[in-house]
């Protein structure tokens, strides 16, 4: 069924639903994982340059962090996992990583807001179903300020 299965992941704990989503769903299929995660500078843009040195390289730290943590996660499980960080919009790099790398399947977490929410802070996942043709598995995860 899959070979491929990419999950993006920011860290959070709330996309670790998402995340036991897709090393399960590699565990069944016999698929190897990518684990990818992007910083998103786009949100500095205001910062002057002698901070932005430091909080780049912090930002980077978390996101070897977070991929990192899911491979620990996928070897426990007998999954194989790749592991990669990029820098840039995260919705372009999730799409250009999983058609560069053959992705069969990419496993997303999604926080379901609506209306005013989505609107202003807008959604990755949203952007990546509308702009790959890759099937994209939803995980409903949960808010880290609603518990």
């Amino acid at each position: 069924m899959y070979d491929t299965i990419l999950i993006p992941t920011d860290g959070s704990e709330g996309v670790e639903a998402a995340i036991e989503e897709g090393i399960d769903l590699a565990h069944v299929t016999d698929a190897t994982i990518h684990v990818l995660s992007v910083v998103d500078d786009r949100r500095f843009g205001t910062i002057p340059d002698a901070e932005w040195v430091g909080l780049h390289e912090a930002l980077e730290s978390e996101s070897e962090r977070a991929v990192e943590s899911v491979a620990k996660q996928a070897t426990r499980s007998n999954v194989e996992a790749v592991t990669a960080v990029e820098e840039g919009p995260p919705a372009d790099w999730i799409i250009k990583y999983a058609d560069t790398n053959d992705i069969d399947c990419i496993v997303m977490g999604t926080h379901g807001r609506s209306g005013l929410d989505r609107l202003l802070l807008g959604s990755v996942t949203e952007t990546v179903i509308r702009r790959t043709s890759i099937p994209v598995h939803i995980v409903r995860v949960e808010d880290e300020d609603s518990e």
